[in-house]
């Protein structure tokens, strides 16, 4: 465990709000800041006889910080805590470190990396994978872009919350390796659903078929967490459509610029859309299924 360290996290989501809590139950005093100021002073209340306090802007929480957390939901909300007029840089001391676990584009993360270094403070790119459960478990799988030092003093602080925190390279670099992780996700999720459909159209019984064939080539994570209840047609497991679709457009937009060739990526979106025009926005990914029922 890390020696205690003044932290601030801005953002208590489905992923903030357990992240925090992770911070808090390993000795850090944790300020938080939420949009919505209910969710944060709630939070506090559930993190009673802790070190814990509520700040009013993203600047108040960082004040005070060594080192500052956020996960927020896209690239506008996470300029606004950062740079914007209540911004945490602009309160940030001198040698202070942001960490940032919002699935983001790589052009932002890199943009704050700059202006971060300008500043005299730092920066890193920190997208998570591991969804609802992983944060509430404290086992998320942690993608950094950023310099070797900045990473290696906040490694010790975010293994509360973190199964594996992994330097991946420069600014920008965490943003990317979590675009090749969702990706894949969207990959593994068709190709499961078109199986379960298949094997429901056969007369199988796909739920003793699945566990059999996750004993072999085809297993997953995605087939072990998710199969089953995409037979059962249960889909309220936290990730969302409305934000895989946001995942899924900054993928196809960094192909565009570096290259890449993504066809069953750019499909799959589609697919997605048509999720949502079925009232789908919220369900969980694994969803996709529900376009061939």
């Amino acid at each position: 465990m890390s020696q205690p360290v003044k932290v601030a996290f801005l953002g208590l989501g489905v992923m903030g709000g357990p992240m925090a809590g992770h911070l808090a139950k390993a000795g850090h005093q944790v300020t938080v800041y939420n949009r919505t100021r209910s969710k944060a002073v709630q939070w506090q209340s559930e993190h009673k006889g802790l070190h814990v306090a509520v700040a009013e802007t993203p600047a108040a929480a960082a004040q005070q910080a060594d080192i500052i957390f956020s996960c927020v939901g896209n690239d506008q909300d996470l300029r606004d805590i950062t740079t914007g007029s209540n911004g945490a840089f602009h309160a940030m001391a001198k040698g202070s470190l942001f960490v940032d676990h919002t699935t983001a584009s790589a052009e932002v993360a890199r943009e704050l990396g700059a202006q971060a270094l300008s500043m005299g403070i730092g920066f890193l790119d920190a997208p998570v994978s591991g969804g609802q459960a992983g944060a509430i478990n404290g086992a998320l799988t942690v993608m950094v872009g950023g310099t070797q030092n900045d990473f290696d003093r906040v490694k010790p602080v975010a293994m509360a919350y973190s199964r594996a925190f992994t330097r991946v390279g420069d600014h920008g670099s965490g943003q990317l390796a979590k675009m090749v992780n969702q990706i894949c996700v969207a990959g593994l999720l068709q190709g499961l659903s078109e199986g379960i459909a298949f094997g429901q159209k056969a007369g199988l019984d796909m739920k003793l078929v699945l566990d059999i064939i996750s004993k072999g080539a085809a297993q997953s994570w995605q087939m072990e967490n998710r199969g089953q209840t995409m037979v059962d047609d249960r889909f309220d497991f936290g990730f969302a459509v409305d934000w895989m679709r946001k995942d899924l457009g900054l993928c196809l937009q960094e192909a565009k610029k570096n290259g890449a060739v993504l066809p069953a990526t750019a499909l799959i979106d589609q697919f997605y859309g048509d999720i949502q025009r079925m009232g789908g926005q919220r369900w969980d990914t694994s969803s996709l299924i529900k376009r061939l029922r």
